[in-house]
């Protein structure tokens, strides 16, 4: 059975842009770790690190996890408060990467 797939649009403040692809928005594809799960922030941010590494250090520490400076709100609540890595994504979900003030 398939694993379950969405489409994750990040967007970034503009001193993230250079690292991604120059522009404010960064889509990548989260999978389900299996056929019953849903993808999740730490899967869209797994797949971040594959495909814009320079980005993906940017965000993530060296364990995986969100860097303790930014911030990412996925559909409007901070990840954090939804679980973190393990917050389920809805179908397009969008996620906005704030650094800490």
């Amino acid at each position: 059975m398939a694993r379950p797939v969405t489409l994750v649009k990040f967007v970034l403040p503009s001193p993230l842009w250079h690292w991604g692809t120059g522009a404010a928005e960064v889509r990548v594809f989260a999978v389900a770790e299996s056929a019953e799960g849903h993808p999740t922030l730490g899967a869209a941010l797994h797949t971040l690190r594959r495909v814009h590494p320079t980005l993906g250090r940017r965000l993530c520490d060296d364990h995986g996890g969100i860097r303790r400076h930014i911030s990412m709100f996925v559909c409007g609540e901070n990840a954090r408060r939804l679980g973190g890595l393990s917050c389920a994504l809805p179908p397009g979900a969008e996620v906005y990467v704030l650094p800490a003030l």
